[in-house]
């Protein structure tokens, strides 16, 4: 039968080195995404009104469009647009913007972008 010695050297050094093996390990790092933000806009003839106009940095964006004009209108940003939503109807367009940068949006009904449904959404 073999013992199994350990040197005291080797007790010495591992000592004062356990504490360390019991604390968990917390990360201080920010995440790379912000959590889920949500933002009113409200599209009417012709124009947008968003709630804000900013996201703090990339992460996942709620767009909740409501129409409140008297015809048909849409939203549109990052290549995502919603459905075509009546008058006093509301749709949610999820976004998820993976860098910073100025996002524009518009209103896809032809003509309408021209006529304003359109602005710029920037993230930090």
């Amino acid at each position: 039968m073999r013992h199994l010695s350990i040197s005291p050297l080797l007790v010495r050094i591992a000592i004062p080195f356990t504490p360390l093996l019991l604390v968990p390990f917390v990360s201080t790092a920010k995440p790379a995404y912000a959590a889920a933000a949500t933002t009113q806009v409200k599209g009417r003839e012709f124009h947008f009104t968003l709630a804000t106009k900013t996201a703090a940095r990339p992460g996942t964006v709620t767009f909740t469009f409501t129409n409140v004009g008297s015809i048909a209108h849409d939203f549109s940003i990052a290549g995502k647009t919603t459905p075509l939503v009546a008058p006093g109807q509301t749709a949610k367009l999820v976004v998820r913007f993976k860098k910073a940068g100025k996002f524009s949006y518009l209103g896809t009904v032809p003509g309408h972008a021209a006529a304003g449904m359109r602005g710029v959404f920037t993230v930090r």
